[in-house]
């Protein structure tokens, strides 16, 4: 079965629950061995395997369970500069 297997994937968003940067950024150090490695496996398949997965969790978890703060900046208005008058 092909790292990071199920039982390694639970534990490793358990010990990284509050870093996913830094659980992207570890398993990303694998990435780039991985592709030194197996040079003939496409690179979408090896990204899957070692990173994608991990953003497959995150939208696998309900809304209000989401732990983000990012927001998203307003559009700003069509009208800027062109006041009523």
């Amino acid at each position: 079965m092909p790292w990071p297997y199920p039982t390694g994937k639970r534990e490793l968003r358990a010990e990284y629950d509050d870093a996913p940067v830094s659980l992207a950024l570890y398993l990303g150090s694998y990435l780039v061995q991985a592709t030194e490695d197996m040079p003939w496996t496409p690179a979408g398949v090896l990204h899957r395997r070692f990173v994608g997965w991990t953003r497959e969790a995150a939208r696998l978890t309900p809304a209000g369970q989401q732990r983000s703060t990012a927001t998203v900046p307003a559009e700003p208005s069509r009208d800027v500069g062109h006041q009523a008058g």
